[in-house]
């Protein structure tokens, strides 16, 4: 790993031990609807608990991350690019272990190769009623991904300055479950990322930022 990539993920774990950019970093890329369908906003009794993981890794003298494109199945999410993650199973000792296992079992990186560097701000999706725990980890060298293709259609490779390159962003007004929404987005290898996924990057975008910003 090139020393430049060393001293951001020493300060990515620094700022993720500080207090979080939160709710009005991820709210920069907040579609214009965050309700579901009966118009709910806030997490309720049958809210589940989620989590996702930004992987980085070394590639060249940067780091990356990975996203998942999703197979096209009758869900909220259907087809679209998102961070590894979902559901807490019962088999799960913590939040953090269904982070690992679902980034295991979707592309195929072990647990163990994985160093936690800290976690985001937890994040309310309305649509799916889940409340989401990102967390960002590590690995030493660029895995050999391995896809579960009965969720994954194919990989996303990102490279982490991409999230500080505005030529990247954009909105557009799309159709979501027979609603037109403005949706702020991300542009990553001709893929749309918008929704949690785009909030939860904008948040660790900031972290990022604070840190090649630092004097």
């Amino acid at each position: 790993m090139s020393s430049s990539a060393v001293r951001i993920v020493k300060g990515i774990e620094l700022n993720l031990g500080k207090p979080l950019p939160g709710y009005e970093a991820q709210k920069r890329m907040e579609p214009s609807v965050r309700a579901d369908l009966l118009g709910n906003t806030t997490p309720n009794m049958a809210t589940r608990k989620s989590a996702v993981m930004i992987l980085l890794y070394p590639s060249g003298q940067g780091l990356d991350f990975v996203l998942i494109k999703r197979q096209t199945y009758d869900g909220p999410h259907s087809g679209q690019v998102s961070l590894p993650g979902g559901k807490v199973d019962e088999s799960d000792t913590s939040i953090e272990g269904t982070a690992l296992r679902e980034t295991y079992e979707e592309v195929g990186v072990e647990p163990n190769q994985i160093t936690i560097l800290g976690k985001l701000t937890e994040l309310f999706i309305p649509v799916s009623n889940l409340l989401v725990q990102p967390f960002v980890g590590i690995v030493a060298q660029k895995p050999q991904f391995s896809p579960n293709l009965q969720e994954v259609e194919y990989i996303v490779e990102v490279d982490v300055a991409h999230l500080l390159d505005d030529s990247k962003k954009s909105v557009k007004v799309i159709t979501s479950h027979g609603r037109p929404i403005t949706a702020p987005y991300y542009s990553f290898q001709n893929e749309m990322v918008w929704g949690a996924t785009a909030m939860i990057l904008s948040e660790f975008e900031e972290v990022v930022r604070r840190i090649i910003t630092e004097k």
